[in-house]
């Protein structure tokens, strides 16, 4: 047993208390001033009169077929059947497909996000939603893609892309998603 050098109890938690206080106590953050600053011509800055709200526009850069984005013909969702983690065949070209890119592009990176219909428990929809892109980037790997180009998440039920209680929409959710980085 541990002896406090008070003879109250109050008094052991009034030290306390204000110890905690004084330790979740924070300093502010003096903010600094904006300045204006000139930039070049046609380098994003704002014309002379325009409100603080404009924004210059950004331009994206254009990718080429094979670029940073992937395979420019394959598709990027692999759908399954319910309550199943397989394959089905008329997605193993999309596999076969982004195998073959990122084996050539070992410098590429791809997620592929596990998702499922409403149906089900969230506990049981994540577990089936990770089946699903485990089993994808399985396949791939067999085609000769690295481990580490590969990562897998699982969102279940929570990303839907259609909200209808309805087959048609409950099959559209039951997918595998890839997407490079």
């Amino acid at each position: 047993m541990i002896r406090l050098p008070f003879s109250h109890p109050t008094a052991a938690l009034a030290l306390a208390s204000s110890l905690v206080l004084a330790a979740c106590s924070s300093t502010p953050i003096a903010e600094a001033p904006v300045s204006s600053r000139s930039a070049a011509p046609g380098a994003g800055a704002v014309a002379p009169g325009a409100g603080q709200g404009a924004v210059a526009p950004v331009v994206a850069a254009r990718t080429p077929a094979q670029g940073p984005a992937g395979p420019a013909d394959a598709a990027r969702v692999v759908y399954f059947d319910y309550d199943s983690s397989t394959i089905r065949p008329e997605f193993r070209n999309v596999i076969d497909a982004h195998a073959r890119y990122l084996a050539s592009h070992q410098e590429r990176k791809l997620t592929i996000a596990g998702h499922t219909d409403e149906r089900g428990g969230r506990e049981y929809n994540l577990a089936l939603g990770q089946q699903r892109a485990e089993a994808v980037r399985s396949a791939m790997q067999l085609l000769g893609v690295r481990a580490g180009q590969v990562e897998t998440v699982s969102f279940g039920e929570e990303k839907p892309v259609e909200v209808a209680r309805e087959e048609s929409a409950w099959s559209r959710n039951r997918r595998a998603e890839l997407s490079y980085r």
